[in-house]
């Protein structure tokens, strides 16, 4: 454990020296030799913490992430059957959690509509708080080391802002946190009046304001709509799509029984309104999105999509590199698209998801190498990204 620490503070050192702030203007800001909007450097956001190294949204998570150089730390919010905000990913818990290992909670298990998919498994807000923090957090991909499990529990909201503002005291930086809103219909429908009591935790904070380092996501719309009637704090629209054809266009129809929310606001699902993510890629839809946000988080595809070769005609991608899976490592990059541009043009930031080392999620172009794939998308004029490797995005700066 202290050899693992002690790697892990050389990293975080060697990130931050490497930071690409490589100018300073004449009033000593410095200046990013990126094309972002406001001329600074991109932003790095620790996706659930440093999630590619410890269970995603624990207090260990985010700590380490601050120590490896995030700008930001995000912590995705649900709530329990009390109304309090807790940090998980999705509103159940047997992915990220111990909770099927614990025989008093067994009879919790149950099934439900999220997003228009059958879901069985257990909730938060089937759960208090003083239930959840029973729980203990467990790494969420196989993949990555699982010696961490069982360790921390499970954060509320408030716990996550006192452990910025504690940081940034202690480094004499600003650690700002980006919270999203999970499945909001969701939960006012169960009348967890989630976006009300955000707000509530940011002016307890004295953070609810355009000011405070904050940014509120959401992948619906009227819970923005919502939150910029009652706040001036930042605010971002998340893009998704269902997957990527082989051609490299991205795909919004989602199969019956899946996510609804995969491919178009599951708000609008529930309106009746037809219109998709790609609606937020049009001008009228960035026109849109001006309205009551600053920006759009968009999957990286949005912004950088990738083609597949099919050889043999089967209808699905070849194993170009014959390790006998298909991954994006079996894809190509395209042309970037101009969203970036044209959000700029507008005034929108834009702050693409989610960035990570292993060799099977980058694509051919980028030869194994992460650092080649933030450059591509940091020399497009990304103004922020999400990462569950704070240190390799920093350092690829």
């Amino acid at each position: 454990m202290i050899l693992r620490n002690s790697i892990f503070s050389m990293i975080a050192l060697l990130a931050i020296a490497c930071n690409g702030d490589d100018a300073i203007d004449d009033q000593g800001v410095p200046v990013s030799k990126y094309p972002t909007l406001s001329g600074k450097s991109p932003l790095i956001v620790a996706h659930r913490g440093a999630s590619g190294y410890l269970p995603e949204h624990t207090i260990a998570s985010y700590t380490k992430a601050i120590e490896l150089g995030a700008d930001f730390i995000e912590p995705d919010l649900v709530m329990t059957s009390d109304g309090v905000l807790v940090v998980r990913h999705e509103p159940m818990l047997s992915g990220t959690t111990n909770v099927a290992d614990v025989l008093a909670f067994a009879s919790k298990k149950t099934t439900k509509d999220i997003d228009g998919a059958m879901v069985e498994d257990w909730f938060v807000s089937d759960f208090t708080l003083a239930e959840i923090k029973q729980l203990k957090a467990k790494q969420a991909f196989s993949e990555r080391s699982q010696q961490f499990n069982n360790l921390y529990e499970i954060p509320t909201f408030a716990e996550v802002i006192a452990l910025a503002k504690e940081k940034s005291a202690q480094l004499g930086r600003t650690i700002g946190i980006y919270p999203e809103t999970k499945h909001p219909a969701y939960h006012e429908a169960l009348n967890l009046k989630i976006s009300d009591k955000l707000l509530e935790e940011l002016t307890a904070a004295g953070w609810n304001n355009e000011s405070s380092p904050v940014y509120v996501q959401s992948f619906e719309v009227s819970n923005l709509q919502y939150i910029r009637s009652k706040s001036t704090v930042k605010i971002i629209q998340l893009l998704s799509c269902y997957d990527v054809a082989l051609n490299g266009d991205l795909i919004f129809d989602v199969p019956t029984g899946e996510t609804v929310s995969y491919g178009k606001p599951y708000d609008w699902h529930l309106q009746g309104n037809t219109r998709d993510y790609s609606f937020f890629t049009t001008d009228a839809g960035l026109d849109f999105v001006k309205t009551y946000a600053n920006g759009v988080g968009p999957w990286k595809p949005f912004i950088i999509s990738y083609k597949g070769t099919d050889a043999n005609n089967d209808g699905i991608a070849d194993d170009l590199n014959a390790d006998g899976k298909i991954n994006d490592a079996d894809k190509e990059a395209i042309a970037p698209s101009n969203l970036i541009t044209k959000a700029h043009a507008r005034g929108l930031q834009v702050h693409a998801y989610t960035f990570r080392n292993e060799g099977r999620r980058l694509l051919s172009n980028y030869h194994n190498n992460p650092i080649l794939e933030y450059q591509a998308f940091y020399n497009l004029g990304l103004d922020g990204l999400f990462t569950d490797f704070t240190d390799t995005a920093v350092m690829a700066k």
